[in-house]
C-alpha cells in the first residue's frame, strides 16, 4: 500500500513541476486567481450569514424587503431548511459560478482543465476504498462526542420528524456544496496556480482550505490539513476533482448518520 502511495504522490509530483514556469515576469493569471479566492471567502463569510443579510437589507435601499426575508429565514416552519439552502446558494455563486466566468471569458480555457475532467477521474478509485476504511472507524469514535453531535447534521432533524421531505432535500443540496467546494480549492485554485507553484500548489490551496474549518471540532479542523494535502494530490495526478467529490460526501454523509443515531434518531 505505502509504494503504490508513494507512486501516486511522486506521479503527482513529477507532472506538476514539469508544468511549473520559474520565469520573472509577473503573472497575472496566478494574481488573479488568488484575488478571486480571497474575495470569495470574504463574500461567502458575510454574505453567507443570514444575520448579516437582514441587518444590511434593514440599512439599505431594500428594507421593504427585509421583513419578508427575516421571517422566511427565522419563523417559517422550513426556516431551518431555508438558510441551509441560501447559504449553499451563496457558495456556489462564489465558490463556482464567478470561477467557471473566470476560466470561461478572461483566461478562455476549458473547464475541463480545471479538474472536471471525466476521463481517467477514478483511476485511483481503491484510493476512496483506503480513505473510507481510514476515515470510518474515526467518525464512529468522535460521534460519540458532544462537540461532534452539536455539529452535525447541519440539518437538526428533530426526533418524530420525518426525513423526507426536508432532510432528503438538504442533503441534495449538501452534495452541490461540496462540488462546488472542491471545484474552487482542488479545481479553480489547484490548476490555476500549479503553473507558477508547481507540486507546492497543493500546500497553497491547503492554507485557506484549512482555514474554512476554523470554528469546527479541532479532529476535523486538522484532518482537513491532511484531506487538502491528499485530495489536492488526487487531483494534480488525475486531473480531475471528482474521486475528491466523492470521498468527500460519502465522509460527509457518514458523518450526519453517525451524529444522528449518536441522538438516538433511528
Amino acid at each position: 500500500m505505502w509504494s503504490m502511495i508513494k507512486k501516486i504522490f511522486s506521479s503527482a509530483f513529477s507532472s506538476a513541476e514539469e508544468e511549473a514556469t520559474l520565469n520573472s515576469k509577473p503573472d497575472f493569471k496566478v494574481m488573479l486567481v488568488c484575488i478571486t479566492v480571497a474575495l470569495s471567502l470574504t463574500l461567502i463569510k458575510y454574505l453567507g450569514d443570514v444575520r448579516f443579510m437582514i441587518d444590511f437589507l434593514n440599512k439599505s435601499s431594500f428594507a421593504g424587503i427585509a421583513g419578508s426575508y427575516e421571517d422566511l429565514m427565522t419563523i417559517n416552519k422550513n426556516a431551518q431548511l431555508y438558510r441551509l439552502l441560501y447559504w449553499v446558494g451563496v457558495m456556489i455563486i462564489f465558490y463556482f459560478v464567478l470561477p467557471v466566468l473566470i476560466i470561461l471569458f478572461w483566461f478562455r480555457e476549458s473547464l475541463s482543465d480545471y479538474g472536471l475532467r471525466i476521463k481517467g477521474a477514478f483511476k485511483d478509485y481503491h484510493l476512496y476504498a483506503i480513505m473510507l476504511c481510514v476515515m470510518i472507524p474515526l467518525v464512529l469514535f468522535f460521534s460519540r462526542t458532544e462537540s461532534f453531535q452539536l455539529r452535525y447534521p447541519f440539518y437538526d432533524v428533530q426526533r418524530g420528524e420525518t426525513w423526507w421531505p426536508t432532510f432528503i432535500i438538504w442533503e441534495i443540496f449538501y452534495f452541490l456544496q461540496f462540488f462546488a467546494l472542491e471545484f474552487f480549492f482542488r479545481g479553480f485554485m489547484l490548476h490555476g496556480t500549479k503553473q507558477r507553484f508547481g507540486y507546492y500548489s497543493v500546500f497553497v490551496m491547503t492554507i485557506p482550505y484549512c482555514m474554512i474549518h476554523f470554528g469546527k471540532p479541532l479532529p476535523e479542523t486538522i484532518a482537513a490539513i491532511i484531506a487538502g494535502i491528499v485530495l489536492g494530490t488526487l487531483s494534480l495526478k488525475s486531473r480531475s476533482i471528482w474521486l475528491g467529490v466523492a470521498i468527500h460526501y460519502s465522509v460527509a454523509i457518514t458523518m450526519d448518520l453517525c451524529a444522528m443515531y449518536q441522538k438516538g434518531l433511528f
